[in-house]
């Protein structure tokens, strides 16, 4: 049982104007030493045609394996939940798209 005198606790995240809007980033390395996991998002140019793919890192992240733990397990469910509405939207009675298939 929880104690009912502890009072709940809130985290209060501030965003700074610069970061409000968030970073884009469509690859990620991931990479680890014995004490913590680095992450690392950058924005690649995959259309280019050259043997070398320009990129910019975007941010990079360091993360203790507990916390990386708890990461891997919030991603696993929020993937999952937006499968699973994902997958609704496209059933038949919520006008979903039809099968190449089935036409």
């Amino acid at each position: 049982m929880e104690d009912s005198g502890t009072p709940e606790r809130h985290i209060n995240i501030h965003f700074s104007p610069e970061d409000m809007g968030g970073k884009y980033a469509n690859f990620a390395n991931v990479s680890h030493s014995d004490y913590e996991f680095t992450i690392t998002f950058a924005r690649v140019d995959h259309e280019v045609e050259e043997d070398e793919i320009p990129g910019v890192v975007v941010s990079r992240i360091n993360l203790s394996p507990k916390f990386m733990h708890e990461l891997i397990e919030a991603m696993q469910d929020n993937y999952s939940k937006w499968q699973t509405r994902e997958g609704i939207k496209n059933l038949p009675e919520w006008g979903g798209r039809r099968e190449a298939s089935e036409d």
